[in-house]
């Protein structure tokens, strides 16, 4: 797939499942530092997320109703994520691009305001 957009850098893990609110797509978790932040139509970057099996539904659900992030950059690759965008394309037609990179390349990633991802998974500043 292909995303572009505004970057939002985390500076810890997520959980989609409790920390994020899928119906507005605001991060909810009191101890987050970003709290109040929204990722909704954003590349979210982040190292890894704070997993639980429930991650999936709402990851889904949030795609559904358009309030995720155009796209989600990790430095661990996370199964929960990708199974709920996976059922989010299937279901709904509708899509969330996931990546892997290092944490090299997540780091150099973090320095942008905003990125592109191309068909081919080229990530490149815009």
């Amino acid at each position: 797939g292909q995303a572009e957009g505004a970057v939002l850098s985390l500076d810890e893990p997520l959980s989609f499942w409790g920390a994020f609110e899928p119906r507005t797509g605001v991060i909810i978790d009191v101890h987050h530092p970003q709290r109040g932040a929204c990722v909704k139509d954003r590349i979210l970057l982040m190292t890894e997320t704070r997993g639980s099996g429930s991650a999936p539904g709402a990851i889904a659900e949030a795609i559904r109703l358009g309030t995720a992030p155009r796209a989600i950059i990790l430095a661990e690759a996370d199964i929960n994520l990708a199974i709920g965008a996976e059922v989010a394309a299937v279901l709904y037609g509708r899509h969330c691009l996931l990546a892997c990179v290092t944490h090299d390349e997540l780091a150099r990633l973090r320095g942008s305001e905003r990125l592109r991802i191309a068909a081919d998974g080229a990530i490149t500043a815009c």
